[in-house]
């Protein structure tokens, strides 16, 4: 695989950067202060993206249940692969994002990828995660970076061999 064209989740989550914990009583809020604090590649214009993920936000949800949201702008904003990233953040307070399955949201991954097929590569790994009821503690009780890292490294790794 051209490691270029798709990066494991982990380094994704590595260009995204620090992990943050966001106050904002919405998700509108919410994704707003994100992309108003995250660092973004130079070609990312801030306006443009904020407007292409809220639309895609008001076209259907992006909680996918278990407490997890997945905002991403419906089209890709990026162009270089090199650009792509995942930025996992944490609201201050659980959020109501609509989510079918009723539950609040505790973790946000903002997915920004150059192609439609890169999005769906990112958008199943963090699915795959998300599926493991011990990833989701880990996100819900706030593990610190370093044990969220390490637990997509190491399944990655096994993922290669």
């Amino acid at each position: 695989m051209d490691k270029t064209a798709e990066p494991g989740l982990i380094e994704l989550i590595k260009r995204g950067g620090e992990f943050r914990t966001i106050s904002a009583s919405s998700s509108q809020e919410y994704v707003t202060v994100l992309l108003r604090t995250i660092d973004l590649p130079p070609s990312v214009n801030r306006k443009a993206l904020l407007s292409a993920v809220l639309e895609r936000e008001a076209l259907m949800t992006t909680a996918v249940g278990n407490g997890i949201a997945l905002p991403h702008p419906r089209n890709p904003i990026i162009t270089n692969p090199a650009e792509q990233l995942v930025s996992i953040s944490f609201p201050e307070r659980e959020l109501d994002w609509a989510a079918l399955d009723g539950k609040s949201v505790h973790t946000v991954f903002l997915i920004l990828s150059a192609s439609p097929k890169m999005h769906l590569h990112t958008l199943s790994r963090i699915n795959f995660f998300c599926q493991q009821e011990s990833f989701r503690m880990q996100l819900r009780n706030r593990a610190s970076p370093a044990e969220i890292l390490k637990a997509i490294e190491e399944t990655e790794r096994t993922w290669s061999v």
